[in-house]
């Protein structure tokens, strides 16, 4: 499959979590936002997406350009009203149902998905399901998101968030863009072979194809521009990644999909698999031994442990600093302002899983090419799984970059181990830390936040624990000076930064050592969705309930 994907032999992968999206205009809400460039300057697939970026790039009055598209683009229309909190739940789980009717329908008129799939590793931060109508996934709108905030954060284009118009254009640019990566994407996976060769499929079949991917894009944008718009709750895009992650897991506990191993037949899924072999064999205890440590199939191990993670992902959840502050301006006004321990959240492991899905990605590419090179087998050496089907890394960087596959693996190389940890730590913490300065969220950033008019994004990631009093009022800090309050916060927020990031990563690799259902990666970012959405739950049900603050 790697010799036929040329078109996208070139993919760089960023990642950012951001509550308070600029490009949505929700404080509450949080996006997850990709940069997904794909080599295509040979057919110029995306020319008219990057001719739109460019056109954009003059200045705030060419947002105006996209005003002649607005009509022609799909759009729900803002709720004229308050949306009760069960109404919402409503919303939610409509959306949800649809996105997973569409991650398991199959494409129609493909002609095959066999082998290695190329973006294998991607797929946990994408939400897509290879040979089914979501195949792109949140791609399109992902990227299309964090194209449109760089280009605002770095002054490209001057968008007045205050302004009604201005925050239609840009939602509607970023919309315009997201259709046309969702064009182009489609039709870069049928001419690069991922279902078949062009001539195989005919062309019928491949414009079939092409408008499928097409329209799932489009539907993916409209239930998350749904649930943005205050009909549901949180964001599409990370209600959509933690769905993916668990259904990935319940698949592997209760799959009735049977498996024709070297030992028999037996049943993917662990808890089935525990029941059915205590139920057939005679020797109770060499079944619960083998329903417990089975290989190559999920076991009871991995689900136990996987349980396991989640309730120490959220017992860590809520630990955390809280600096009191007071109103400058309105006397006897108090509040607080909390510095949690995941000071950026999942955004150290999402740009620590980017990374090295890219380095995957290429790895694989020059290996298949160049097996016989020296650079190509320092970069990394691959092999199919007999079990998965997958190329699996077995030499090089990409594989000390790996999580050891058991125990056992663990024993026979403890170097590969040592260095995995070393990698995952420091990677979790300088991402963290650099985080922190790029996305507005540092020790200075904070304090000219506290110290303006209007302050509308925690840089927490956790702006449910915003009190409204902050807002119209000048914060300070009792007992410190103005000028000092840089200085305090400078004393938490790196410190949680980078010792959050270690903690993330720490948690990651005690996920992949202990066997846990899916990759660490997926299981931090499923239970740190599930966490966030459990307190906009929880504000949600206090605000029907009219109380409110803290």
């Amino acid at each position: 499959m790697l010799d036929h994907v040329q078109l996208l032999s070139s993919i760089n992968i960023g990642l950012c979590w951001q509550r308070g999206s600029i490009v949505h205009g929700h404080s509450f809400l949080f996006d997850v936002a990709a940069t997904f460039t794909v080599n295509t300057t040979e057919y110029g697939f995306f020319a008219p997406g990057v001719l739109l970026v460019w056109t954009m790039a003059g200045g705030f009055r060419m947002l105006h350009l996209v005003r002649p598209f607005l009509a022609f683009l799909p759009e729900v229309q803002s709720a004229d009203r308050k949306i009760p909190f069960r109404e919402k739940v409503i919303y939610t789980v409509i959306a949800l149902f649809i996105f997973l009717v569409c991650s398991q329908l199959p494409l129609y008129g493909i002609h095959s998905t066999t082998g290695a799939d190329p973006f294998y590793w991607m797929r946990v931060i994408l939400a897509s399901n290879r040979g089914t109508v979501m195949e792109l996934g949140i791609t399109p709108i992902v990227t299309s998101g964090l194209v449109m905030q760089l280009l605002v954060g770095s002054k490209i284009i001057e968008v007045d968030n205050s302004v009604r118009e201005d925050r239609a254009l840009l939602n509607g640019a970023q919309k315009l863009l997201g259709i046309l990566i969702a064009i182009g994407e489609a039709v870069a996976y049928v001419l690069s072979g991922m279902y078949g060769s062009v001539s195989q499929l005919g062309t019928g079949n491949a414009i079939l194809i092409i408008l499928q991917l097409f329209f799932a894009g489009i539907i993916v944008i409209c239930l998350d521009e749904l649930l943005q718009k205050g009909y549901g709750l949180g964001s599409g895009i990370s209600l959509f990644i933690a769905t993916n992650i668990c259904e990935n897991i319940i698949w592997k506990a209760f799959s009735p999909t049977t498996i024709n191993s070297g030992r028999g037949a037996e049943f993917e899924g662990a808890v089935i698999a525990l029941f059915h072999l205590l139920i057939t064999r005679t020797d109770k205890v060499r079944a619960l031994r083998e329903a417990f440590y089975r290989q190559n199939l999920p076991n009871v191990t991995n689900l136990l442990a996987t349980v396991l993670v989640f309730l120490i992902v959220i017992y860590f959840q809520g630990f955390r600093v809280v600096l009191p502050v007071r109103s400058k301006n309105a006397r006897g006004q108090q509040g607080s302002y909390p510095i949690k321990l995941f000071y950026t959240s999942n955004m150290p492991i999402i740009l620590q899983s980017a990374l090295v899905s890219n380095l995957y990605f290429i790895s694989q590419l020059l290996y298949r090419r160049y097996s016989g090179n020296f650079l190509v087998n320092l970069l990394g050496k691959w092999k199919e799984s007999e079990y998965s089907g997958q190329s699996i890394p077995v030499g090089g960087i990409a594989y000390y970059i790996t999580a050891p596959s058991s125990l056992a693996d663990m024993a026979a190389n403890p170097f590969h181990a040592l260095f995995y940890i070393v990698f995952m730590l420091s990677a979790c913490a300088l991402f963290s830390k650099t985080w922190i300065e790029v996305s507005g969220s540092s020790a200075r950033d904070v304090a000219k936040q506290l110290k303006v008019q209007l302050i509308t994004v925690s840089l927490a990631f956790d702006t449910s624990e915003l009190a409204n009093c902050y807002r119209d009022q000048q914060m300070v800090m009792p007992g410190h000076r103005e000028s000092n309050l840089q200085k305090e916060l400078n004393r938490y927020i790196p410190t949680a930064a980078a010792f959050g990031g270690m903690c993330i990563g720490a948690l990651t690799v005690l996920a992949d050592f202990m066997g846990a259902i899916g990759s660490g990666t997926g299981i931090l970012l499923a239970v740190t969705i599930i966490y966030q959405y459990f307190e906009t739950f929880e504000k949600e049900r206090a605000s029907e309930l009219g109380f409110f603050g803290l």
